[in-house]
């Protein structure tokens, strides 16, 4: 993806194909990758709970362990199993 976003960055100096044909990536391809949305673009909107976890988890210097985690989301009304908070 990197070579993609190097075209794009010269695409004012150099005609797209002749950057494809020297970076060795089909303009097809660099075309498709044009079209699809950015991963960053895409908002992506945390479940409460995680915001919770992240932010206790930081406070403690990422040493609360998952029953402490769990047990700390608990007390502010995070009803969090074990199973989410492994990932």
């Amino acid at each position: 993806m990197k070579r993609f976003a190097f075209i794009t960055l010269h695409v004012c100096y150099w005609p797209v194909r002749q950057q494809c044909q020297l970076l060795g990536v089909s303009a097809s391809g660099y075309y498709a990758w044009q079209k699809r949305v950015p991963v960053a673009a895409v908002e992506q909107v945390l479940p409460a709970w995680q915001v919770a976890a992240q932010r206790v988890f930081a406070t403690h210097a990422g040493r609360y362990g998952q029953r402490r985690l769990r047990a700390q989301l608990r007390r502010e009304g995070h009803l969090v199993g074990r199973q989410r908070l492994r990932g």
